[in-house]
């Protein structure tokens, strides 16, 4: 058993990767990790170890190195190492969010909203569980990139704390990447985290990042734009308590059913 933890320290990598080149990216990530000084949370941009693709039968055998590398990261740091990444499952490949523990404890959640409008959902399979993980006395919804523009899906129905998304959201966007992760922590009272990279893809679309870390209220405790590098944070239970007893809104939240 750990103890819970009435603070959480996290920390946001915001890299900029290269397009179908893990050969870069895998100690890319590694060095900018290995400039992390204190944390208990660690999230990562989505497929980080390719920049986003749906060109899963080229690069999906990445997953195994860069599980290691997560299980390193997370035993040195002491921190729960999240990111998203390619994934074949028997016939199928996921856009896989990898949950990995400093014990070197794996857990995932499939990413259920697939980017049509990018032929992701001609590829890859949705997931179809949410995944609301408890860590140290704390629950994390976990998402990735799309999900954010789907509330039902994040709706705070299991009394989790945070919401995280770990996306590539492009600059055309990314107006909407930044009103809905306000919206998200706004309507669930938790704390909201999106870790989005930086940087130009294949396809001439560019990323300025923007990885935010807004508190309930809706309110934009950091952010990070046009560069590399970590975002830090601190989380208390007793902010996320106060702010839920004085404006108890989750009893009033409508009801829905998921498909």
């Amino acid at each position: 058993m750990t103890p819970d933890l009435a603070q959480l320290r996290v920390a946001l990598v915001q890299g900029q990767p290269l397009w179908h080149n893990p050969e870069y990216n895998l100690p890319h990530y590694d060095e900018l990790v290995g400039t992390i000084k204190q944390a208990d949370l660690i999230l990562l941009p989505e497929m980080w170890p390719t920049g986003y693709t749906i060109q899963a039968h080229k690069y999906h055998d990445t997953e195994s190195t860069a599980i290691d590398k997560m299980r390193i990261w997370a035993a040195a740091q002491s921190a729960l190492v999240v990111g998203s990444l390619i994934a074949k499952d028997g016939d199928s490949y996921y856009n896989r969010l990898y949950i990995v523990e400093p014990s070197g404890r794996l857990s995932y959640y499939d990413k259920k909203h697939l980017f049509g409008f990018a032929g992701e959902d001609r590829v890859f399979s949705p997931g179809k569980e949410q995944l609301t993980y408890d860590y140290k006395g704390w629950r994390l919804r976990m998402n990735v990139c799309y999900d954010l523009r789907f509330p039902v899906w994040s709706r705070n129905t299991d009394k989790y704390d945070i919401v995280l998304y770990s996306a590539n959201w492009p600059d055309k966007r990314i107006d909407a990447w930044r009103t809905l992760l306000k919206a998200r922590a706004i309507e669930n009272q938790a704390y909201a985290l999106g870790c989005n990279c930086v940087g130009e893809d294949l396809w001439n679309n560019t990323y300025s990042g923007h990885s935010s870390i807004i508190n309930p209220h809706g309110e934009v405790l950091t952010e990070m734009v046009k560069e590399e590098g970590i975002l830090y944070a601190e989380m208390t239970k007793e902010a996320l308590a106060v702010v839920r007893a004085k404006l108890p809104f989750l009893a009033d939240q409508d009801r829905f059913e998921l498909l």
